[in-house]
Formats: structure tokens, sequence, C-alpha cells
């Protein structure tokens, strides 16, 4: 598609950053317009996520994913350029943790650590004694297994990937309008504008969704249907300094926590026993989240936790998809102008650089070149087919 006018991007966040970034390394000619609203990111995913990234994930197309993902993430500077302005993600390699407490499970982490292996990571199932030399701080009783990733998984500067990758595709060209799509408007099998909060009207050649939790009814004004919504999570800073453990990996316990250090203190969140759809500007903090479930877990876990307390705790919102948790990305094949990155469920930063690229060569070669990320389109949710991803945090 070399030579459109105009792209239109829906959203300026990470997973819009990305595109942006990848549209004006492919086509260094092209038209690239972002519209976001908040030009501080204060309630952006991008900005209130975990900033994590793994392999561990159930699906081949997700490791294959997040494979390049953190390549990218680890030799960033190099990919952006002296434009980007951010020379080191400060990756911490601390690894992602996931315990069992059955046989079986065990048996399924050893399934899905030979798959990722077999894709690169470097994935490790420890049993309880492993798990014991190297995590003695941890209380295992009960615990079968753990899956580890010794590398090429852990923590990172989630801000500075955005920076980076909006600066370098601002000095290649791209422009960001601080504003917000309301709505698209929509002529037979295309679109043809989008109307923006100020009374503004867009027109442009493609139009990419990249509205993280609002995508959806941006989807409805033009009467599609998108199974993702707004879904609230607590994260609650915590310090513990009989439990200070700053090279601990992001543990996943069979409770349901997760749990990680950062800068002498910790990281944990759960998911509410009653999920489900919050409204788009509910951003208050389930509090009741850290007595009722966190911190009983991690005092059962955990060495330490015993005087614990919450010095900060915030809440974002995940673009939940609520028909298979996995991401829906891609050209519509009922609007072919309107290009999707939506409904990560909680993984998108860690997959916005690979994602952006895939969308990218769709709009500019007219199909997935890179990496085929066929599985995780729209096509299936047309079909009712689900293509589930289990692993997610």
């Amino acid at each position: 598609m070399k030579g459109m006018t105009e792209v239109l991007i829906a959203g300026g966040a990470v997973m819009g950053a990305s595109v942006a970034f990848w549209l004006t390394r492919m086509d260094p000619g092209i038209s690239v317009t972002v519209i976001e609203p908040d030009p501080g990111y204060a309630t952006s995913s991008t900005a209130l996520s975990a900033a994590g990234i793994r392999s561990q994930f159930t699906n081949p197309v997700n490791v294959a994913i997040s494979r390049f993902g953190i390549a990218f993430i680890r030799d960033f500077a190099r990919h952006t350029g002296p434009a980007g302005g951010v020379p080191d993600l400060g990756l911490r390699e601390n690894g992602y943790l996931f315990l069992t407490e059955t046989e079986t499970g065990a048996a399924q982490l050893e399934s899905l650590a030979a798959m990722q292996r077999g894709l690169g990571a470097g994935t490790q199932v420890l049993g309880p004694a492993e798990l014991a030399a190297r995590f003695p701080w941890m209380t295992l009783d009960g615990i079968t297994a753990g899956s580890f990733g010794p590398r090429d998984e852990g923590f990172f500067d989630n801000m500075g990937l955005l920076s980076g990758m909006k600066n370098a595709a601002r000095a290649a060209g791209a422009r960001w309008i601080t504003d917000r799509v309301d709505r698209f408007e929509r002529d037979g099998d295309r679109i043809t504008a989008a109307v923006l909060a100020s009374g503004a009207r867009r027109g442009a050649d493609v139009f990419v969704n990249c509205a993280g939790p609002r995508c959806a009814g941006l989807m409805r004004s033009v009467n599609l249907d998108l199974p993702v919504e707004p879904r609230k999570r607590t994260i609650f800073v915590v310090d513990a300094p009989a439990a200070r453990q700053p090279d601990a990996p992001l543990v996943i316990d069979p409770s349901g926590i997760w749990m990680r250090p950062e800068h002498g203190q910790w990281l944990a969140a759960t998911v509410p026993a009653t999920d489900g759809p919050c409204a788009e500007d509910d951003f208050a903090p389930q509090s009741e989240l850290w007595e009722d479930h966190v911190w009983p877990a991690l005092y059962e876990r955990c060495e330490g936790f015993e005087a614990a307390k919450v010095v900060r705790e915030w809440a974002g919102h995940y673009a939940f998809n609520t028909l298979d948790q996995n991401a829906i990305l891609g050209r519509n094949p009922q609007v072919p102008n309107l290009y999707q990155a939506n409904g990560f469920s909680g993984h998108g930063l860690q997959q916005a650089p690979a994602v952006g690229r895939g969308v990218a060569e769709q709009i500019v070669h007219g199909d997935w070149v890179t990496l085929d990320l066929s599985e995780l389109g729209m096509q299936r949710v047309l079909d009712g087919r689900p293509f589930a991803e289990a692993a997610i945090v």
C-alpha cells in the first residue's frame, strides 16, 4: 500500500507509538497521524502496567512475539537511534516463576517449557528441592514444581519504551495530535473518517484502532462488535524490610496473586474474585484486596512479610478479550481499511514491538511478513472460534 496519503491511528500510547514507529521505517514517505487524548498518559495501560516481559506463554505465537520483544528491548537504542532519546530501558532479567501445587500442573509446565525452549526461550522446570535451593526465602509447602525463566524475562522501563518509539516516529514525520477519536464513520466496507472529541473530522486511507480498553466503543460506532472490555487491576507497592529480595523473579502463585521486587520494595496484585467490566473512567484502587487476598498469600509464601505495609497503590485497566484473552490483530475483514491492535488482556506492553511491526507490515506490504500473526486475526472472533492463551497474569 505504498504511496497512500494518510494513516490515522486512534490511540498514541505504546501500541499506537509502535505502529507509527514501524510505519515510518518501512515506508519513509508515509503520512502518519496519531490521535491521543492524554499526552501525559496518566491513565493509559502503558503507564499503569507492571512493565514485565516473559517468554512463558501457552501459545507458540505469543512466545515468538516475546522473543522479538526481548531482543528489541535489549537493543533499543540501536532500533530507535539518536532521535529516540532513550539510550537504555534498564532491563532487569530477574525472570518469571510460575508455581503449581499439582502433579498435573507440573506435567503441563514441563510440556510448555519444552515448547518455549524450542523457540529459543530458556525456561526451566524446577522441583521442590531445586526451588528451595534457588529461592531459599520462599515457603514451598504444597508446591510440586515451578517454571522459571532464568534469562530473557524480567522488568524494564515502560515509559522509556513508549517515549523512544514515539520520539523516533515523530522525528521521521509522524504527527501526534492531542484529541480523542470518539467514533469512526463508515461507508459500506470502508471507514471514511474519524470524528474527534473536539468536533474535528479527519479522513484517511487507513485507520488503526489502538484505543486500548476503549477499543470496542470505536468498533460499535460503525456497527462492529469486539469482545473487549476494560477490567480493573489494582497494584500494591509493599514495604516489607525483612522480605527484601532485589533479585527475586516475578512470582505467579497458585493463590492467584503475583509479586515482584521494585526498588527495595515489592509490587503485588491479584485478580478480583468478582472480576468483570468496569467503567472507562474508574481508576479507584480496590484497597480491600490487600487485607482480603494479597497480604495473606504473601505471608504464606515468603518469609519476612509479617510486618508489611502498603505505601502506595494504583489501578489500571486491562483491555480484556472475553473470547480467549488473546490479542486481536491486523486487517478487519469486514472493513479492510481498518486495522486493529486490541484485546491484549494485560500483555500489550511487552507485545508492542512485534505487534507494531506486524500491523505496519500488513499496511505497507499487504500481509504479515516477519512473523505470521494470522492466528491472532479478527476472523476467529467473527467465527466464534477461541484461540485461548492460558498464561494470563
